[in-house]
């Protein structure tokens, strides 16, 4: 049977207000193009009229609604103290109080708990503004200093903020430039990015600052310190624990390469490590006298060289081969040796390993950390010091909050130094999580994750699916207090780890773009269906859910089969895929070539075509959608939502009418592609969304 919108009466909200689509129409232009021209009156004017449209929809569910949030602020732990971490003079950590959006930072000399002083207060600098948020934040070396970028518009446009510590006044010193900064060596130098026309990162400039009297002014002009001409290239900033080197990276999705300057010399012109080639990605890190080498030179999952910093060019020795079952995805030098980050393909599943060497270079010890249970998330925490023997780590999965943890190398022992609180009826020891295999297409394995309330296993469940699977992002299990509302109410959450993500290693993620992309819709589609054959999920009740590039998946997935899903819900869905990649004007669309391809190419343009969901929607609705949108997105622009919502809106008025299969247009005109930055009100979008997907589940309704 087809997955359909619950049907009892009680259960469907008030009938949609007078649909802003006839009034907003126009004959010659029924691809809805025009909403892309910002500065027309009549764009804000339509999205205004979505809004009210959606606002009518749900006012029937405005009190399942705050009932949702309030249930999650009483789950959550409010007041939130950050893992205090000890850098060379002072500990630095962050406090939330139970009523702010963001939170303030405080130190105190290393020692001296008693003398704790706050150092930036961000929600007090929030205020004033409808949209908050930082870019990156960096001490000067001897921590006397700290700059730090901010949005206050959404847009990911950025201020340079400077002040001496603890209470010097703030000055802006730049506007206008990336997120980025690192701190040289010589504590007066900034190195930070700018974007071009289309918001690539495109040039790396550094910024002396006059100090020595205590005030926080520029040196001189910014000097460029690196320009990247080719448009598919973007920029990064980076500075190697031992902070003997600053690191400039330049890469798109498939090749990089890097400059390095010395870190006590910033006015040291750029050298060269090595020469990108066409289809390697490789990435450097350091110890005093050798340079470590992570790349995919004739190894297609990563291998590790070890070259002599004093001769780079000089073939080097290899330290881990490249291994068919898994990719080495990261390294994290150290004094005494190296942490890499490992994925083994077979289980999806990341592991990290200790390899510890002696004055010879001989590896001494070369073991993998254990695991608290499989699958979960594994990372290497903030490890600020270079020679530490203790190393923090983070921990979750679907039933394990986030956990920090410290392993002492010398003894092997482990601490637990803070685990998240989770308050109410519903703890993690009450949950289940399993994990499924789906048959695709083509006979490949998916992964499919899903967790449930441990006492409805073994019970056909109404079920939200959740799907990104692109640029080869992984989707490690994660905790959500969140998403217990939802568990709480009998649904299971569904995970599928479609290729085209980085679940499974490299070849995952090779395997689901540029010409393999169709495989991500039909592993989603595979996936939804093992989750119905294995009797986890009702099949009647299933809704699917992407963000970004997971609006493309899902998108695409329901032109293929819309009577899989009794709804959907699309967070700044990126859904006009040929349109876009057709601009080399709009931001990412030049660096995108390599992970969809360059529609300048006719068989690329024919591909991107066949699958963009824009262009292949069917002669028929979809089920009910609710989409989300920014109008500051510099990412996915507020008119790719917007103009599925209208083509949506079309089909439907031409069938059976949109208050059977509503489509919802919510477009949030303060905020950009992450959607609001305090958190209070991005958990009160969160719980609206939860709304639309306990109705279109039939758990709970108007009247509930």
């Amino acid at each position: 049977m087809k997955a359909q919108p619950p049907s009892d009466r009680d259960r469907v909200p008030t009938p949609l207000i007078s649909s802003p689509i006839p009034h907003f129409r126009r004959r010659d232009d029924p691809e809805w193009h025009w909403l892309e021209n910002r500065d027309d009156p009549r764009v804000p004017a339509f999205l205004e009229a979505a809004n009210d449209q959606a606002r009518h929809w749900f006012a029937p569910l405005d009190d399942l609604t705050e009932r949702l949030y309030h249930g999650h602020l009483a789950r959550r732990e409010l007041a939130i103290r950050g893992l205090p971490t000890a850098l060379d003079h002072y500990t630095v950590w962050s406090e939330t109080a139970v009523d702010a959006d963001h939170p303030v930072w405080w130190r105190h000399p290393n020692g001296q708990p008693e003398t704790a002083e706050a150092f930036l207060d961000l929600e007090s600098r929030s205020r004033a503004h409808a949209f908050y948020e930082v870019g990156d934040m960096a001490l000067s070396p001897d921590e006397a200093w700290l700059a730090w970028t901010e949005d206050t518009r959404g847009d990911e446009t950025f201020t340079l903020q400077l002040r001496r510590l603890p209470d010097g006044e703030p000055t802006v010193l730049l506007e206008a430039i990336g997120p980025e900064l690192c701190w040289a060596e010589d504590g007066a130098t900034l190195l930070f990015t700018r974007f071009d026309a289309t918001q690539r990162p495109e040039s790396i400039w550094r910024l002396c600052l006059a100090l020595d009297a205590g005030l926080p002014r520029p040196g001189g002009d910014p000097v460029l310190v690196l320009r990247e001409d080719d448009p598919e290239f973007w920029l990064g900033l980076g500075k190697t624990r031992s902070r003997a080197w600053l690191m400039l990276e330049s890469a798109s999705k498939d090749t990089s390469e890097v400059q390095l300057v010395p870190a006590r010399a910033p006015d040291t012109p750029p050298r060269l490590f090595r020469a990108r080639e066409h289809g390697v990605e490789y990435a450097v890190d350091h110890r005093p006298g050798h340079f470590y080498v992570l790349h995919n030179r004739q190894a297609p999952h990563f291998c590790l060289d070890r070259v002599d910093e004093a001769r780079p060019d000089a073939e080097g020795e290899r330290l881990i081969a490249h291994r068919a079952d898994t990719t080495l995805e990261g390294i994290d030098a150290f004094a005494w040796g190296l942490v890499a980050t490992e994925r083994d393909h077979h289980q999806a599943q990341v592991r990290l390993r200790v390899l510890e060497y002696d004055e010879r270079h001989e590896c001494r010890r070369d073991e993998r950390l254990p695991m608290p249970e499989t699958p979960c998330s594994l990372a290497l925490g903030d490890a600020p010091h270079f020679d530490t023997r203790r190393l923090r780590l983070r921990e979750e999965s679907f039933t394990l909050p986030v956990t920090w943890a410290e392993i002492d190398l010398d003894d092997g022992s482990r601490r637990q130094l803070k685990r998240q609180a989770v308050h109410g009826d519903l703890q993690p020891d009450q949950l289940a999580c399993e994990r499924l295999w789906a048959r695709s297409h083509d006979g490949e394995r998916i992964p499919v994750s899903v967790v449930m309330r441990a006492d409805l296993v073994g019970h056909p469940l109404p079920t939200l699916l959740y799907g990104y699977g692109a640029y080869g992002e992984v989707l490690d299990p994660w905790f959500s207090v969140a998403r217990l509302e939802l568990l709480a109410r009998g649904v299971a959450f569904a995970v599928a780890h479609v290729r085209g993500g980085g679940d499974r290693g490299e070849p995952w993620y090779l395997a689901g773009k540029l010409e393999h992309k169709a495989n991500s819709f039909q592993d989603f589609l595979a996936a939804r269906d093992a989750l119905v054959a294995k009797g986890v999920s009702d099949g009647e009740r299933i809704v699917a859910y992407g963000a970004s590039a997971g609006g493309l998946l899902v998108g695409a997935s329901l032109n293929l089969a819309p009577e899989s899903f009794c709804a959907a819900v699309l967070d700044v869905p990126f859904v006009d895929v040929l349109r876009t990649m057709e601009n080399p004007d709009l931001p990412l669309t030049t660096a995108e070539y390599s992970e969809w391809g360059n529609p300048q190419d006719p068989a690329a343009r024919r591909r991107i075509h066949d699958y963009s969901p824009l262009d292949n929607l069917p002669d028929a609705p979809w089920p009910p959608v609710f989409l989300q949108g920014s109008w500051h997105d510099t990412r996915v622009p507020y008119w790719e939502p917007a103009k599925l919502y209208a083509r949506l809106t079309e089909l439907a008025l031409a069938h059976d009418g949109p208050e059977h299969r509503p489509t919802l247009l919510r477009t949030d005109m303060e905020a950009g592609h992450g959607g609001a930055s305090g958190r209070f009100k991005s958990w009160h979008d969160n719980a609206r969304q939860d709304a639309f997907i306990l109705w279109a589940l039939g758990v709970e309704g108007r009247d509930a």
